[in-house]
């Protein structure tokens, strides 16, 4: 799933120097150290003020006084102080290990664990291939936020302590859940969770708090399967582009205009859309998208304006028959049907009694035939055209058929759906086949072939 850069530029912007009462259970009024030595050692401790100066000492403290009664207290200071002060990854995820051994629910132990296990599945994705080299960060990350959903507030902790602490921490284990599910493609997970982070937030705060998840959620809403909806990313990533620094709207926008269109079949709209998306975070019940006209509706809108059917293209009346509705199909090829018709195309390969020609742009492309051409009467092996040769309109139609029978052909992952159709009684007019353009040179009188009738 691709990440856009901004997308942890806030990542740790909610996680502001949190100190909630319920951290911290040994109050200094409650603490009784009768052992003066052991006091002094604690006291020394807590009151440097240089931060690798008081881990040294809050480190040495438990070494020696490894059952103090402010063994916890001092715990949760030495956490405070590797992730707060020091950013010390590892040595935060050890000092929250031994908090948790102590007290399994410590609220600031399980947060600070899931923000450093959480980027740690981050770099556990391969930026080439998308798909994690090492699920354990990912999984240890998940349990610790499902952890955390369930915490209740401590008994003797007041509502606004509780409520500064949740309203950090709760989108958060959200956003965490949802990361790791869309890197194991897990986007129906994904979505909800990422919809559950971002109804924590007012729309103000979705404005920058939630925005580089908002993105994420626009990209799993298009992602293949069950889940995806083009309607709702197409918001999100408006909501995104509304408020993205300016740097990265030039990425952003073209993601939101490809997956509009895909939709919508146009950008007409848009900005529309854009400006609803900038009020709320979510689209009302009531926001709607048209889709895009399905192949056989644009096709019947212009037969429906085509006054003589036989007028269309050759390329055209292909169309109809590859992806129209049945009844249009079936109402042109009654006018095709054992009707002759001039083939112009390049030659995909031929025998002295079939012809495989390309005739569409696409089939030309794709170097396919979608016409095959059988002829009334067998070519001599001089006669046969090779592959390359051209068959033109002009100065005179050069090869002529029937329409016999057609053959719709599905689409795939990488070709559109197209027709093949077989015509019998072919008759090359002219044997001097077109090929198409090559260097100037003079050519040598071998190059010369007899007409053929």
């Amino acid at each position: 799933m691709k990440k856009f850069v901004f997308a942890s530029v806030l990542a740790l912007a909610s996680v502001s120097l949190l100190s909630p009462p319920a951290m911290h259970a040994q109050d200094s009024d409650q603490i009784t150290i009768k052992d003066p030595t052991e006091y002094n050692a604690y006291t020394t401790a807590i009151t440097q003020t240089d931060a690798k100066a008081q881990v040294a000492a809050l480190e040495t403290f438990l070494q020696n006084y490894p059952q103090s009664v402010v063994k916890k207290a001092v715990l949760v200071l030495l956490l405070d102080t590797y992730f707060q002060k020091l950013q010390d990854p590892d040595h935060t995820l050890s000092a929250a290990s031994r908090v948790l051994q102590l007290d399994p629910s410590n609220s600031e132990a399980i947060l600070f664990s899931v923000v450093i296990k959480k980027s740690q599945c981050q770099h556990s994705v391969d930026p080439k291939t998308g798909s994690l080299t090492d699920p354990q960060p990912c999984d240890d990350a998940v349990a610790l936020a499902q952890k955390g959903l369930t915490l209740t507030k401590p008994a003797g902790t007041p509502d606004a302590d509780w409520k500064k602490y949740t309203d950090a921490a709760l989108p958060i284990f959200h956003s965490t859940i949802a990361t790791a599910s869309a890197y194991k493609k897990d986007f129906k997970t994904a979505i909800a969770e990422y919809r559950a982070e971002l109804m924590l937030y007012t729309d103000d705060q979705s404005k920058t708090a939630g925005l580089s998840d908002t993105l994420q959620l626009a990209q799993a809403y298009v992602q293949p399967g069950p889940s995806k909806d083009l309607v709702q990313a197409s918001w999100f990533y408006a909501r995104v582009w509304d408020y993205a620094p300016d740097a990265f709207k030039g990425k952003i926008e073209p993601e939101l205009e490809r997956w509009y269109k895909k939709y919508h079949g146009g950008l007409d709209g848009l900005d529309d859309l854009k400006k609803k998306a900038a009020v709320t975070t979510f689209p009302p019940g009531t926001f709607k998208i048209d889709p895009a006209k399905t192949p056989a509706e644009q096709i019947h809108a212009t037969l429906v304006t085509t006054t003589d059917w036989n007028t269309l293209a050759l390329e055209d009346k292909e169309t109809v028959l590859a992806v129209g509705s049945q009844e249009d199909r079936d109402k042109l090829w009654a006018l095709m049907k054992d009707k002759q018709t001039p083939v112009p195309g390049v030659v995909i390969s031929a025998t002295a009694s079939v012809i495989n020609i390309a005739v569409t742009a696409d089939a030309k492309d794709a170097k396919i035939a979608d016409f095959v051409v059988n002829l009334k009467t067998p070519l001599a092996d001089k006669e046969i055209p090779k592959a390359g040769d051209e068959f033109k309109l002009q100065p005179a139609a050069e090869l002529d058929a029937t329409y016999d029978s057609y053959t719709q052909i599905p689409a795939t992952d990488t070709s559109a759906a197209s027709a093949q159709i077989v015509l019998k009684d072919g008759s090359i007019q002219e044997a001097e086949k077109k090929k198409p353009a090559t260097p100037a040179h003079k050519p040598s009188a071998a190059h010369h072939t007899p007409a053929a009738h």
